[in-house]
């Protein structure tokens, strides 16, 4: 008897169903596990490839492709980097100059502490600063410098806007290097900004950053040719670590270059470990509802005794129903899969198109990013496992209740 046979058979005996029967609500019961699990598989892992990507989009354009810092000073003098080198590398879009010190800033009677982060003109197109103001509005007059303030900041320190299109100005205090502190000297050099915008990128930078030109931050701070990174901007489609490494080894031990994951290592590898955590927990879940599927080979295979006893007599082997009810178990499995995916994707379809669940605190839609491999890992895994459900608990059924090749007559002996 031929593999086709059994093949035949199995169908036979899965979709040939008669009316209150037991197996028939157990085979739906494991149809349904696999399917929802399949589901939760597809709908929770697009959402952590939505988060991933909603992650790395928050830290994309202020945090550049790299970035090059001192390894044992807080700063260093620019021409200790061949900046040169850099702008000529072929796979290197833009860069910048990044100074930055933590400073005080005063509107009235508020008082906040802030980092001032001084860059060149270059680093408003990188940073695709235009997309990140909070508003478009045109100013009356020309500003003689830019000026953005975190939107934060901007709410802490209450500042509002005059009828030019200008908030308020503010003072910044930064402390002075290499001060010996004495009665009735001033520990701080006092400048005085007039904001031009704020801007929106995460709850980091809103918090945080006071941007200011390179040398208006340099004044302030009292550098000349101090620097404390270098950040770069690569062209699309080039593989940062690669890059990474040739600039290392041209810049020499004593500074780093690090990637934009690299710098912000920690929130990347957190959501990672939670997705990872996650898609173990639903493995788990998928293997307690896999146990639905062994009851429903065991019950099938005791049910169908009389039939296989009749069949075995015709000449069917033990090889043969191995193979019959193995492929049961695996057309079980692949309704549950189809399902599951049709549901899974089916949702994902639904909140891109219709968005029907928001971020917490926000209006923006939970995001969901769709990927084919994911759809092959799915697949692959939740195969492999049932598979491997229905091969092991046919071969330990056919193990008992074949003696010398003959089949027993009370399936519980």
């Amino acid at each position: 008897m031929s593999k086709k046979v059994s093949f035949l058979l199995a169908r036979r005996y899965l979709f040939a169903w008669k009316k209150r029967n037991a197996i028939n609500l157990i085979t739906g019961i494991s149809i349904l596990g696999i399917a929802v699990s399949t589901a939760a598989l597809v709908i929770l892992i697009s959402a952590f490839n939505g988060i991933e990507f909603m992650i790395d989009r928050m830290y994309s354009d202020f945090d550049t492709d790299l970035e090059i810092t001192s390894v044992k000073t807080k700063t260093f003098e620019e021409n200790q980097l061949n900046l040169s080198f850099i702008s000529t590398q072929k796979e290197v879009n833009d860069y910048s100059r990044i100074v930055e010190e933590f400073v005080v800033l005063k509107n009235k009677k508020k008082w906040v502490n802030a980092r001032v982060v001084g860059v060149d003109s270059s680093f408003l197109d990188i940073s695709n600063i235009n997309k990140h103001l909070i508003t478009t509005a045109n100013n009356k007059k020309k500003a003689p410098y830019f000026c953005f303030i975190g939107a934060g900041l901007l709410k802490k320190l209450n500042i509002n806007r005059d009828e030019d299109g200008f908030w308020d100005k503010i003072l910044c205090y930064a402390p002075k290097r290499d001060l010996k502190i004495r009665v009735g000297k001033n520990p701080f050099y006092i400048q005085e900004f007039h904001i031009q915008n704020a801007i929106n990128f995460n709850k980091e930078v809103n918090e945080e950053v006071l941007l200011l030109p390179l040398e208006k931050a340099r004044d302030l701070l009292g550098y000349k040719k101090e620097l404390s990174s270098i950040c770069i901007d690569l062209k699309k489609g080039v593989n940062a670590t690669e890059i990474k490494e040739k600039i290392q080894k041209n810049i020499g031990s004593d500074f780093v270059v690090k990637t934009r994951v690299e710098k912000n290592e920690l929130i990347f590898k957190t959501s990672k470990s939670e997705k990872i955590i996650v898609i173990l927990i639903l493995i788990f879940v998928f293997i307690l509802s896999s146990f639905n599927l062994i009851s429903s080979i065991t019950i099938m295979f005791a049910e169908k005794s009389k039939n296989l006893k009749v069949l075995t007599g015709m000449g069917l082997s033990k090889k043969h129903v191995v193979s019959l009810f193995f492929y049961v178990g695996s057309l079980i499995s692949a309704i549950g899969v189809l399902f599951g995916l049709l549901l899974g994707y089916g949702i994902c379809f639904i909140q891109l198109s219709e968005s029907v669940l928001l971020m917490p605190g926000t209006n923006e839609p939970f995001p969901i990013v769709l990927k084919f491999v994911d759809a092959v890992y799915i697949v692959s895994l939740v195969i492999f496992l049932t598979i491997s459900f229905s091969f092991l608990t046919v071969r330990f059924l056919a193990r008992r209740r074949f003696v010398n090749g003959m089949l027993k007559n009370n399936f519980f002996q």
